[in-house]
């Protein structure tokens, strides 16, 4: 998938498998089964004071799952001609977001964990910081 040609039609909610029983819920994740990557790392925001966003950037090449493991918070996705939020409040439901989609968590409940699963190692030329930048390399198709 192409940084240029993604569109918000391209991210879209997955329900997770999850096993239950009378001592709870679990949900394991398989990659080359359950996910349409390989996840590379793996990082979760947590303690996240009221009213702060986080976020506020967009990937030239990874690929994510977003997972409200407790709590929850909204996702304002942007392709750079069309915006819409997703509010992601249970941890058997993933957010896939692809290369290309501007993303800023907001709205984060008291207690909320986000956890994510990316396909690539953190590397910092990766991402694009400024929303203008964004709109002008969207705006070169």
């Amino acid at each position: 998938m192409s940084f240029l040609h993604s569109s918000l039609d391209d991210c879209r909610l997955i329900t997770l498998p999850k096993e239950h029983n009378r001592a709870g819920n679990l949900t394991a994740l398989n990659s080359s089964k359950d996910l349409s990557f390989d996840i590379k790392r793996v990082y979760y925001t947590y303690d996240i004071p009221s009213g702060a966003s986080r976020g506020g950037h967009a990937h030239l090449a990874l690929f994510q799952y977003v997972i409200a493991a407790c709590g929850s918070f909204e996702v304002l996705l942007d392709d750079g001609t069309n915006q819409k939020t997703v509010r992601l409040n249970r941890p058997d439901v993933a957010l896939l977001i692809v290369p290309g989609i501007w993303r800023e968590l907001h709205d984060f409940s008291s207690g909320a964990v986000c956890l994510v699963l990316a396909s690539e190692l953190y590397q910092a030329d990766d991402y694009l910081e400024e929303y203008e930048v964004f709109k002008n390399r969207k705006l070169c198709k």
